[in-house]
């Protein structure tokens, strides 16, 4: 799977917990998760997990804990796959 795959997968999770109403464009792997998409802290989990049953992996809490932005998610995605 490439990059751009799993950011757009990635993009497409984030969106159903955002409140900040960007189009999918506007996302990048800059894109802070809690700052620019609005997301609330506790909603992390459910992304986490989302990500897990998405791409078929296991996540660490250690590892959730350093997703901060799509990119590190993107990233994190991609080691695990």
């Amino acid at each position: 799977m490439t990059q751009e795959e799993v950011l757009g997968k990635v993009v497409e999770i984030l969106q159903k917990y955002s409140k900040a109403g960007l189009a999918d464009g506007d996302i990048n792997m800059e894109t802070t998760i809690l700052d620019d998409l609005k997301v609330n802290s506790a909603r992390l989990v459910d992304i986490v997990l989302d990500f897990e049953d998405a791409f078929d992996i296991e996540v660490e809490d250690d590892d959730a804990d350093k997703v901060r932005t799509v990119g590190d998610g993107v990233e994190l995605i991609l080691a695990k796959i």
